[in-house]
């Protein structure tokens, strides 16, 4: 989608970034092809709200949150997606989770808050009570019956307390048999973005091939280990928008509309479709 407008190459593009480990393999090279981009980084649930507000042009965003807002345009086969285990969004619980009364839902979470909801509400009819977990704030201090986490916190949060925990990467392929896409590339409408959808996509492939080097630096913060971390990446999410990760977006957008998270009628479209 080349564009003939004689300052395009120097128009910038707003791009709202997850700051989160699973989201690095999209941003650790996208300066290098992707010169226009100024990178925000932030957590998911408010880079949703910068792109409503125009404050940004493009952002990785909940998938839940594409289906919100009309004219919305998925830009990239590059997402944050897992095929089994993810790791790093979990429901910590301290009763068996067909009595759960009281949900803490992370406050940087959108997608997985629908997510887990939806699964409680289909499989157990259960329909609690929630409450925010506050970002920075450890599941543990939280009073509920259960606390849904996401991201970095997702990964080192320690068991503790809870006795009972859900990935929920893996009950959605075990009921489905299909992918969860947690984030996309999503560009509010307007916006001219040049090659940048083709720049995302040679950025990620780029990044899984140095997901390796992204292991070392992000485990010399002590966080995590390396081998931990090249488990994380390499075998637990999945980085490409293909037509199984389109199956299960759309069976996730299905089971959303019918409990009310979602407005009806949107259809999936992709920048290249």
């Amino acid at each position: 989608m080349e564009t003939n407008h004689p300052d395009s190459r120097r128009h910038v593009i707003r791009v709202g970034a997850v700051q989160y480990l699973n989201a690095r393999p999209l941003t650790y090279c996208l300066a290098e092809f992707a010169p226009r981009a100024e990178l925000v980084f932030d957590v998911p649930s408010r880079l949703a709200d910068a792109l409503k507000a125009s404050e940004l042009d493009v952002a990785m965003i909940p998938s839940i949150e594409y289906f919100r807002v009309p004219g919305y345009m998925i830009i990239s086969d590059a997402c944050i997606a897992c095929r089994g285990p993810v790791r790093s969004v979990k429901l910590f619980s301290r009763v068996p989770v067909e009595k759960i009364r009281t949900l803490a839902l992370d406050e940087g979470s959108r997608t997985s808050a629908a997510l887990i909801r939806i699964l409680l509400k289909e499989e157990f009819d259960l329909d609690p009570d929630v409450s925010s977990l506050p970002i920075g704030a450890s599941p543990a201090t939280s009073p509920a019956d259960a606390v849904l986490v996401i991201g970095d916190r997702g990964i080192a949060s320690d068991q503790g307390r809870f006795d009972y925990i859900w990935d929920l990467g893996e009950r959605w392929m075990q009921s489905t048999g299909l992918p969860f896409v947690f984030a996309m590339w999503i560009a509010r409408p307007g916006v001219d973005l040049g090659e940048f959808d083709a720049q995302l996509s040679r950025a990620r492939d780029k990044g899984v091939e140095r997901i390796p080097e992204i292991a070392r630096l992000e485990a010399a913060d002590g966080w995590i280990s390396v081998q931990d971390c090249l488990v994380y990446l390499r075998d637990h999410l999945h980085f490409y928008f293909g037509r199984q990760e389109r199956l299960g977006l759309e069976l996730f957008y299905q089971r959303a509309e019918r409990h009310g998270f979602v407005p009806s009628g949107v259809k999936i479209e992709h920048y290249h479709a």
